[in-house]
Protein backbone atom coordinates (compact mmCIF):
# COMPACT_ATOMS: atom_id res chain seq x y z
CA UNK A 1 0.00 0.00 0.00
CA UNK A 2 2.56 2.53 0.83
CA UNK A 3 4.18 1.76 -2.67
CA UNK A 4 1.35 2.37 -4.26
CA UNK A 5 0.42 5.53 -2.34
CA UNK A 6 4.20 7.20 -3.12
CA UNK A 7 3.45 5.86 -6.84
CA UNK A 8 0.45 7.56 -7.36
CA UNK A 9 1.48 10.72 -5.03
CA UNK A 10 4.67 11.50 -6.55
CA UNK A 11 3.08 11.37 -10.11
CA UNK A 12 0.12 13.86 -8.95
CA UNK A 13 3.22 16.50 -7.90
CA UNK A 14 5.01 16.05 -10.90
CA UNK A 15 2.23 16.57 -13.02
CA UNK A 16 -0.73 18.35 -11.88
CA UNK A 17 -0.19 22.26 -11.22
CA UNK A 18 -1.70 22.47 -7.91
CA UNK A 19 -2.52 25.48 -6.49
CA UNK A 20 -3.96 26.40 -3.07
CA UNK A 21 -6.74 28.66 -1.73
CA UNK A 22 -7.88 28.77 2.15
CA UNK A 23 -10.92 29.85 4.20
CA UNK A 24 -11.47 30.23 8.09
CA UNK A 25 -14.89 29.27 8.34
CA UNK A 26 -17.24 29.59 11.88
CA UNK A 27 -18.50 26.52 12.71
CA UNK A 28 -20.67 27.09 15.95
CA UNK A 29 -23.71 26.98 13.44
CA UNK A 30 -23.39 23.37 12.30
CA UNK A 31 -22.35 22.59 15.57
CA UNK A 32 -25.37 23.44 16.98
CA UNK A 33 -26.98 21.58 14.73
CA UNK A 34 -25.41 18.47 15.15
CA UNK A 35 -25.80 18.75 18.77
CA UNK A 36 -30.19 18.96 18.37
CA UNK A 37 -29.65 16.25 15.45
CA UNK A 38 -27.64 13.73 18.60
CA UNK A 39 -29.78 14.70 21.08
CA UNK A 40 -32.86 13.61 19.24
CA UNK A 41 -31.71 10.70 17.40
CA UNK A 42 -31.30 8.26 20.33
CA UNK A 43 -29.59 5.19 19.00
CA UNK A 44 -28.92 6.48 15.19
CA UNK A 45 -25.38 7.36 13.87
CA UNK A 46 -23.98 9.99 15.49
CA UNK A 47 -23.34 13.18 13.52
CA UNK A 48 -19.80 14.15 13.04
CA UNK A 49 -18.07 17.03 12.12
CA UNK A 50 -17.18 15.08 8.96
CA UNK A 51 -20.35 14.00 8.19
CA UNK A 52 -21.50 17.94 8.40
CA UNK A 53 -19.08 18.51 6.00
CA UNK A 54 -19.33 16.50 3.54
CA UNK A 55 -22.86 17.36 3.46
CA UNK A 56 -22.29 21.21 3.01
CA UNK A 57 -19.63 19.74 0.49
CA UNK A 58 -22.29 17.88 -1.47
CA UNK A 59 -24.46 21.40 -1.97
CA UNK A 60 -21.53 23.50 -2.88
CA UNK A 61 -20.57 20.88 -5.75
CA UNK A 62 -23.87 20.94 -6.95
CA UNK A 63 -23.45 24.89 -7.53
CA UNK A 64 -20.06 24.52 -9.00
CA UNK A 65 -19.76 21.55 -10.93
CA UNK A 66 -16.39 22.25 -12.13
CA UNK A 67 -14.82 20.57 -8.94
CA UNK A 68 -17.15 17.71 -9.80
CA UNK A 69 -14.91 16.14 -12.39
CA UNK A 70 -12.65 13.77 -13.83
CA UNK A 71 -9.13 13.39 -15.74
CA UNK A 72 -9.69 11.74 -19.10
CA UNK A 73 -7.83 11.06 -22.63
CA UNK A 74 -10.42 13.73 -23.98
CA UNK A 75 -9.75 15.97 -21.08
CA UNK A 76 -11.70 17.32 -17.96
CA UNK A 77 -15.50 15.87 -18.10
CA UNK A 78 -17.98 16.54 -15.54
CA UNK A 79 -19.55 13.69 -13.91
CA UNK A 80 -23.41 14.30 -12.65
CA UNK A 81 -23.47 11.80 -10.14
CA UNK A 82 -21.53 13.34 -6.69
CA UNK A 83 -18.95 10.54 -5.19
CA UNK A 84 -17.64 12.29 -2.12
CA UNK A 85 -14.41 10.65 -1.36
CA UNK A 86 -13.13 10.39 2.63
CA UNK A 87 -9.62 9.86 3.38
CA UNK A 88 -9.66 7.33 5.89
CA UNK A 89 -5.75 6.43 7.93
CA UNK A 90 -5.21 2.69 8.40
CA UNK A 91 -2.64 0.71 9.95
CA UNK A 92 -1.11 0.21 6.84
CA UNK A 93 -1.47 3.28 4.74
CA UNK A 94 -4.34 5.61 3.33
CA UNK A 95 -7.57 5.32 1.89
CA UNK A 96 -10.32 7.89 0.06
CA UNK A 97 -13.11 5.67 -0.55
CA UNK A 98 -16.37 7.33 -1.93
CA UNK A 99 -19.75 7.41 -0.67
CA UNK A 100 -21.56 7.28 -4.03
CA UNK A 101 -24.26 9.23 -5.73
CA UNK A 102 -24.26 11.33 -2.11
CA UNK A 103 -25.82 14.16 -3.42
CA UNK A 104 -29.64 13.51 -2.55
CA UNK A 105 -28.59 12.69 0.83
CA UNK A 106 -30.13 14.23 4.03
CA UNK A 107 -27.45 14.78 6.94
CA UNK A 108 -28.20 11.75 8.84
CA UNK A 109 -28.96 9.50 5.56
CA UNK A 110 -24.90 10.31 4.90
CA UNK A 111 -23.86 10.67 8.46
CA UNK A 112 -25.21 6.37 8.49
CA UNK A 113 -23.37 5.95 5.24
CA UNK A 114 -20.29 7.66 5.92
CA UNK A 115 -20.68 5.21 9.22
CA UNK A 116 -20.92 2.24 6.85
CA UNK A 117 -18.16 3.23 4.92
CA UNK A 118 -15.96 3.87 7.38
CA UNK A 119 -16.54 0.35 9.27
CA UNK A 120 -16.12 -1.73 6.09
CA UNK A 121 -12.93 0.20 5.29
CA UNK A 122 -11.18 -0.86 8.47
CA UNK A 123 -12.56 -4.55 7.88
CA UNK A 124 -11.21 -4.73 4.54
CA UNK A 125 -15.16 -4.76 3.01
CA UNK A 126 -15.06 -2.21 0.47
CA UNK A 127 -16.25 -2.80 -3.06
CA UNK A 128 -14.11 -1.86 -6.11
CA UNK A 129 -16.50 1.27 -7.13
CA UNK A 130 -16.42 2.64 -3.57
CA UNK A 131 -12.45 2.29 -4.33
CA UNK A 132 -12.47 3.83 -8.14
CA UNK A 133 -15.33 6.45 -8.04
CA UNK A 134 -14.53 9.87 -6.09
CA UNK A 135 -15.17 12.86 -8.01
CA UNK A 136 -14.16 15.22 -5.18
CA UNK A 137 -12.65 13.93 -1.68
CA UNK A 138 -12.30 15.77 1.95
CA UNK A 139 -9.10 15.10 4.02
CA UNK A 140 -10.02 15.91 7.66
CA UNK A 141 -7.54 15.82 10.12
CA UNK A 142 -9.55 17.42 12.75
CA UNK A 143 -9.32 14.80 15.10
CA UNK A 144 -5.52 15.57 15.30
CA UNK A 145 -4.63 19.13 16.90
CA UNK A 146 -4.03 20.21 13.24
CA UNK A 147 -4.62 24.16 12.21
CA UNK A 148 -4.41 23.59 8.56
CA UNK A 149 -2.56 21.96 6.07
CA UNK A 150 -2.46 21.65 1.84
CA UNK A 151 -3.76 18.08 0.78
CA UNK A 152 -2.37 16.47 -2.92
CA UNK A 153 -5.15 16.19 -5.80
CA UNK A 154 -5.70 12.74 -6.13
CA UNK A 155 -6.28 11.96 -9.93
CA UNK A 156 -7.84 11.90 -12.00
CA UNK A 157 -9.98 14.07 -9.66
CA UNK A 158 -9.53 17.68 -9.70
CA UNK A 159 -9.16 19.16 -6.20
CA UNK A 160 -9.72 18.18 -2.89
CA UNK A 161 -10.58 19.96 0.46
CA UNK A 162 -8.10 19.61 3.64
CA UNK A 163 -9.79 20.71 6.77
CA UNK A 164 -7.72 21.10 10.53
CA UNK A 165 -9.34 20.71 14.26
CA UNK A 166 -12.34 22.90 14.66
CA UNK A 167 -10.95 25.33 17.59
CA UNK A 168 -11.91 28.00 19.89
CA UNK A 169 -10.50 31.30 18.29
CA UNK A 170 -10.57 35.00 19.00
CA UNK A 171 -12.24 36.59 15.97
CA UNK A 172 -13.36 40.21 15.15
CA UNK A 173 -16.94 40.67 14.82
CA UNK A 174 -18.92 43.93 14.27
CA UNK A 175 -15.89 45.65 15.67
CA UNK A 176 -15.53 43.44 18.84
CA UNK A 177 -13.33 40.49 19.58
CA UNK A 178 -15.09 37.54 20.13
CA UNK A 179 -14.46 33.91 20.80
CA UNK A 180 -15.67 31.48 17.92
CA UNK A 181 -15.31 27.77 16.92
CA UNK A 182 -13.21 28.41 13.89
CA UNK A 183 -12.00 25.68 11.16
CA UNK A 184 -9.39 26.65 8.65
CA UNK A 185 -10.58 24.94 4.80
CA UNK A 186 -7.73 24.52 2.27
CA UNK A 187 -8.23 23.66 -1.24
CA UNK A 188 -6.18 22.32 -2.75
CA UNK A 189 -7.09 22.41 -7.19
CA UNK A 190 -5.46 21.20 -10.55
CA UNK A 191 -4.62 24.98 -12.56
CA UNK A 192 -5.56 22.71 -15.78
CA UNK A 193 -8.67 22.10 -15.17
CA UNK A 194 -10.36 25.54 -12.54
CA UNK A 195 -8.66 28.92 -12.03
CA UNK A 196 -8.59 30.19 -8.76
CA UNK A 197 -11.53 32.89 -9.00
CA UNK A 198 -13.44 29.82 -9.78
CA UNK A 199 -11.64 28.32 -6.63
CA UNK A 200 -12.69 31.45 -4.75
CA UNK A 201 -16.15 30.57 -5.57
CA UNK A 202 -16.63 27.87 -4.68
CA UNK A 203 -14.82 28.12 -1.27
CA UNK A 204 -17.24 31.02 -0.70
CA UNK A 205 -20.83 28.38 -1.13
CA UNK A 206 -18.85 26.13 1.23
CA UNK A 207 -18.58 28.70 3.60
CA UNK A 208 -21.75 30.45 3.43
CA UNK A 209 -23.32 26.83 3.76
CA UNK A 210 -21.83 26.18 6.69
CA UNK A 211 -21.76 29.23 8.62
CA UNK A 212 -25.75 29.65 7.81
CA UNK A 213 -27.70 28.33 10.07
CA UNK A 214 -30.21 25.15 8.51
CA UNK A 215 -33.45 23.30 10.35
CA UNK A 216 -32.23 20.40 11.99
CA UNK A 217 -34.48 18.00 10.05
CA UNK A 218 -32.04 18.33 6.70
Amino acid sequence: MRSAIARTMTASKREIPHFYVSADIAMDPVLATARELNASRGDGPKITVTALLLHRLATALKAHPAFNSVATEEGFVQVDAINLGIAIALDDGLIAPAILDCGSLDLPALAARLEQLVGRARAGRLRPDELSGPTFTLSNLGTFPVASFAAIVPPPQVAILATGRAEMRAVVVDSSVAARTMLTATLSADHRAVDGAAAGAFLATFKELVETPQAPAG
